[in-house]
């Protein structure tokens, strides 16, 4: 929470003293504005196995219907819109996260096979397994510098 009142600090005129919610509450105002109207960056750890890439997307409290996961001219998109409610709406004094809509892509690079994606939804974390394709994912080779 925060202090009711805040004065400037040196000032003995209490006059001076604003509210410190009204205070902050118009400076964030535009910040959460932008938060509320534009795709929100999920963060995402990409992992790479011998058989697979698999992509952690967190993503807590989510409707998993909601959550999409396409592929398309060889690049993968994951987003996500929730069903807008207004009876649902809330006031927050302040709120640092949010479950709203989001979309990443991802290039494949023909390096995945695309008939065999998985995705799984669980404990907040957006599970996709894109496993490699054989042909195009050729392991590293040292080469020996005269």
């Amino acid at each position: 929470m925060y202090n009711e009142y805040r004065c400037h600090r040196g000032r003995m005129n209490y006059g001076d003293c604003k509210p410190r919610g009204e205070r902050f509450g118009r400076h964030f105002k535009h910040h959460q504005q932008l938060f509320e109207t534009r795709f929100r960056k999920v963060p995402v750890n990409i992992e790479e196995t011998d058989q697979n890439f698999i992509l952690h997307i967190y993503a807590p409290d989510l409707a998993r219907e909601h959550l999409k996961v396409i592929t398309q001219d060889d690049v993968l998109t994951v987003s996500y819109t929730p069903e807008e409610r207004p009876e649902d709406a809330k006031r927050f004094n302040r709120r640092e996260y949010s479950n709203g809509a989001f979309e990443r892509a991802f290039g494949l690079n023909g390096k995945v096979l695309i008939d065999q994606i998985t995705a799984n939804y669980a404990d907040g974390i957006l599970k996709v397994s894109l496993p490699k394709n054989p042909e195009t994912n050729i392991p590293a080779k040292n080469i020996a510098v005269d």
